[in-house]
């Protein structure tokens, strides 16, 4: 019965294949939710709303360059440069007020004492308590306005835990991407083992190191690639899924992002399966007659 030829860079790659894909899978599953961790910190702090009471029996000449005195600050947000300023009547507010107390003041007090306001977003740059108090005395500087109150300390708290998150995600990532490394590592370098005699063969025959080396690199590039391509694949299809079943999810989407981190897992597949195989490659080039048996 005739033997199979062995053919150098020939090597079974199944095991590698799949090891490789689900490593950058679940690196990418966790890029994902960089992504999107960031996108709805952004969206929290951009909904953060200050409110500035207005005087009592303000003109509208005098409501109106208020408004655009307020839209004209730096920290004011704009949304395709429409300041994110909403007035809210005082007889609105009395509405809420009943609405979430049960109580209707009006009947005993025979008047509505609350103020018209404008209800404000910021930049998320200004997320920080130190900031919010300088807007707050801007603000309350300004010709019209009554005063001007927040949450205070519920920014930073938000902060704080949105540190440690972010904090846990980078550890859990890092710790990963070793625990790949190390697991790439050992299973191309079992899986090179067939090939150990023929790599011995070949340096007798006077075969230098780089020709020996070279198409095994160019399987473990190939090798990277392709498990970046089909990670790739199944994390836009798992994205999608979840979209489906969640619509709310579509507004955390930031393309880009997304970009360069498929772009990312792609070219981090390739460079992990170059460096592997050039680790485990040259260990069999150093290994002597009676260590390769």
């Amino acid at each position: 019965m005739a033997r199979n030829k062995k053919t150098v860079g020939a090597y079974p790659s199944g095991m590698i294949l799949f090891s490789l894909t689900l490593a950058l899978f679940l690196i990418g599953f966790c890029g994902l939710l960089a992504i999107q961790s960031k996108k709805l910190v952004t969206y929290i702090r951009e909904n953060y709303e200050v409110r500035a009471f207005l005087d009592k029996d303000l003109s509208p000449k005098k409501s109106t360059a208020l408004y655009q005195t307020i839209a004209e600050q730096p920290y004011i947000l704009k949304v395709n440069g429409v300041p994110q300023i909403n007035l809210v009547t005082k007889d609105e507010a009395a509405k809420e007020f009943i609405a979430e107390t049960k109580e209707d003041f009006s009947k005993f007090l025979g008047e509505n004492p609350l103020h018209d306001s404008y209800r404000i977003k910021l930049n998320e740059g200004y997320f920080e308590e130190a900031k919010l108090q300088e807007v707050k005395q801007n603000l309350e500087e300004i010709d019209g306005v009554f005063e001007v109150v927040y949450q205070e300390n519920l920014v930073d708290n938000i902060n704080r835990n949105i540190t440690k998150i972010y904090a846990v995600m980078s550890a859990f990532a890092l710790i990963l991407l070793i625990i790949i490394v190390v697991l790439m590592n050992n299973t191309i370098r079992l899986a090179l083992h067939s090939q150990r005699l023929l790599i011995r063969s070949m340096q007798l025959v006077g075969a230098t190191n780089g020709f020996i080396t070279r198409p095994f690199l160019g399987r473990g590039i190939w090798q990277g690639f392709l498990a970046g391509v089909i990670a790739v694949v199944l994390l836009l299809a798992g994205l999608q899924i979840a979209i489906h079943n969640l619509p709310e999810l579509g507004t955390l989407q930031d393309t880009e992002k997304m970009i360069v981190l498929m772009a990312g897992i792609v070219g981090l597949g390739m460079l992990i399966g170059f460096l592997s195989t050039f680790q485990a490659v040259n260990r069999y080039l150093g290994l002597t007659l009676d260590e390769l048996y």
